[in-house]
């Protein structure tokens, strides 16, 4: 079997209002080309708004940057967003279920659960540096 060609693209994003729009619109147009359903670009997007607006309102980077990565193989998406701010504690990225998720319903914080819905594979790294949440969508 033929080892995978990676191609990779990378954009450095100013926190700004509406940059999300930015790093959302490059992964569609990947996307696109990688010949995703038109769903699933979709999903992506909405992924990619919500990873980059959680770290636009709680890194607190002194670089005041977001890094956005896009990983392209011949049947995957990779997205890995960076920020350099303060981390969060990984109690906080849990996935919830049950009662949890009910009693949650009512506010706000759904950034997490909505892109664990979203994509394929969801991982999420955190420490005094910064946060890295790395995202995969298969094409089917």
């Amino acid at each position: 079997m033929a080892e995978q060609v990676k191609r990779e693209v990378t954009l450095n994003i100013p926190i700004h209002p509406n940059m999300e729009l930015v790093a959302a619109h490059t992964a569609s147009i990947l996307a696109e080309i990688m010949e995703f359903e038109e769903n699933h670009i979709d999903e992506i997007q909405l992924a990619i708004i919500e990873t980059c607006i959680n770290a636009f309102e709680h890194s607190n980077s002194e670089d005041s940057k977001v890094t956005v990565t896009y990983v392209l193989t011949d049947d995957e998406l990779e997205l890995k967003i960076t920020d350099h701010g303060i981390g969060f504690g990984m109690e906080q990225a849990k996935f919830l279920t049950g009662e949890a998720r009910a009693r949650a319903m009512q506010k706000r914080g759904w950034g997490l659960e909505i892109i664990r819905e979203m994509m394929d594979e969801v991982d999420i790294d955190s420490g005094d540096d910064g946060t890295t949440i790395t995202m995969l969508k298969k094409r089917v």
